[in-house]
């Protein structure tokens, strides 16, 4: 395009050109590669497409997009947020924008998830720019609002919404980039962002936030003080968002969260603890008297047989009983009491300052075998104390407490229901039948309760108001 003009033009176009690019570094500084100074304008202007947008690649050569044989594999879609930036450089000429629109050197896309259509882009580049206006800022918004995608036919249709249909010589290896660009595009915006914590209130930047799996954001203050508690208590269980609604639910924070908040000591105990509570679930687990693994239940032993008893540990590959905890000593012997125990008895059985008590004090010392004793005795006040207070579980055997409330109780270990008088189990559907079913002796003892009138002194006079 040959044009000319005089003097007073070239000036005037060299105002406007100022003025224009006075806004454009103004209002998108960060898309600036080189200044207008040296002649030659390089501009990096990212791709936003206005919702998340499902991105389909076909090789070059192939007739037709790859949608239906996408579907057929069971290949999942892939939605994204933004496209690598297009690298857009220009030269501004002296006429311009009176006389001449600017001269187009190149258009890249990042990646080169573009190449086929990049001459179609500088005519229509052409085509947009309106004699004796500015075209860079209306150039950078076509692209930056990812409109020139249906200008070049890249936008279509999939079915289920729009998409947007690439075509490139090797689609295995374009994928991951566009995903890796967009994750990054979307953690760059959440750090540029402020939010409010849901902990302390405060609005912080994104940058000292994290934002869950389950979209609520919390500051990692907040969130590192409150999961490096929970671990440090063994509640691995609250190791999670803390949102009230999440709560309801149990979710729990991955591993990946876990491990951008707290420390690596605290990541090692709070993987300690989801195994060992994984294992806890079991009530046939138990641990090796000598290595400590657990041990689960031989899962060919059979209920009740003598067999059931015998554990052979991983680890160490020691077999014990799971009674005892001694070396196996085989389906038909008994578990033996401990010698500890039988020489407590002994010594108790004893009479006071007879011979074979001095003897056995003389022999192992007055003051192993009192704190022995001692021990002996607080044993068997706990065992007393347990039998008494608590109901052994009949799922798991563990010992229950209850402190107050109903007779209907839920193992917090295995979950089985059962009655707190009498130990029997009780359906999880209906538990409360058990007390309403006359001829049992729990019938209508749902709650323990003690008269009001025990213990009541009469008063004189009384009874005659």
């Amino acid at each position: 395009m040959v044009c000319t003009a005089d003097s007073e033009d070239v000036q005037r176009c060299a105002e406007l050109r100022n003025e224009e690019w006075e806004v454009i570094q103004s209002i998108y500084p960060d898309y600036i590669s080189s200044s207008a100074n040296g002649g030659v304008i390089k501009l990096e202007i990212p791709v936003e497409l206005p919702q998340p947008t499902e991105v389909i690649i076909t090789a070059e050569g192939d007739p037709q997009p790859r949608l239906q044989v996408q579907k057929e594999a069971n290949i999942p879609a892939i939605f994204l947020n933004a496209l690598p930036p297009l690298l857009l450089e220009i030269i501004l000429p002296p006429l311009y924008p009176l006389h001449l629109p600017p001269v187009i050197l190149s258009v890249h896309a990042t990646h080169s998830w573009l190449t086929p259509k990049t001459v179609d882009l500088q005519q229509r580049l052409i085509k947009l720019w309106q004699k004796g206006e500015g075209a860079l800022y209306g150039w950078i918004e076509w692209f930056r609002s990812a409109e020139f995608l249906d200008a070049v036919g890249l936008a279509g249709d999939a079915g289920s919404g729009k998409c947007i249909r690439l075509t490139h010589a090797s689609p295995q290896l374009l994928l991951p980039l566009l995903i890796a660009h967009d994750a990054d595009m979307q953690q760059s915006r959440f750090c540029e962002m402020s939010y409010s914590c849901e902990i302390c209130l405060t609005s912080i930047k994104g940058a000292r936030c994290l934002r869950l799996s389950c979209a609520h954001v919390f500051c990692r203050s907040c969130l590192g003080d409150f999961w490096a508690l929970s671990i440090k208590e063994g509640d691995v269980g609250k190791v999670g968002c803390p949102d009230p609604s999440c709560v309801k639910r149990a979710q729990e924070a991955s591993e990946e969260e876990v491990r951008r908040v707290v420390t690596e000591e605290e990541v090692q105990r709070w993987q300690w603890l989801r195994h060992k509570r994984l294992l806890e679930k079991d009530p046939t687990m138990i641990y090796c008297p000598v290595c400590q693994n657990p041990v689960p239940r031989p899962p060919d032993a059979e209920e009740s047989s003598p067999w059931e008893r015998l554990r052979t540990c991983g680890g160490c590959e020691y077999s014990f009983c799971a009674y005892c905890r001694r070396t196996w000593h085989g389906s038909v012997n008994e578990c033996a009491m401990s010698s500890t125990e039988s020489f407590v008895m002994a010594y108790i059985q004893l009479a006071e300052g007879s011979p074979a008590r001095a003897l056995l004090e003389c022999r192992y010392g007055r003051a192993n075998i009192r704190r022995l004793v001692a021990k002996y005795e607080e044993d068997q006040a706990n065992k007393k104390w347990m039998d008494k207070a608590t109901m052994a579980c009949p799922g798991c055997r563990i010992k229950v407490e209850k402190a107050y409330g109903c007779n209907h109780m839920t193992c917090a270990k295995c979950g089985q229901h059962f009655c707190f008088r009498c130990g029997d189990k009780l359906h999880a559907s209906n538990p409360y039948q058990h007390f309403s079913t006359p001829g049992i002796s729990c019938y209508s003892k749902l709650f323990d309760y003690q008269s009001t009138n025990e213990g009541r002194q009469p008063i004189e006079g009384f009874d005659v108001l």
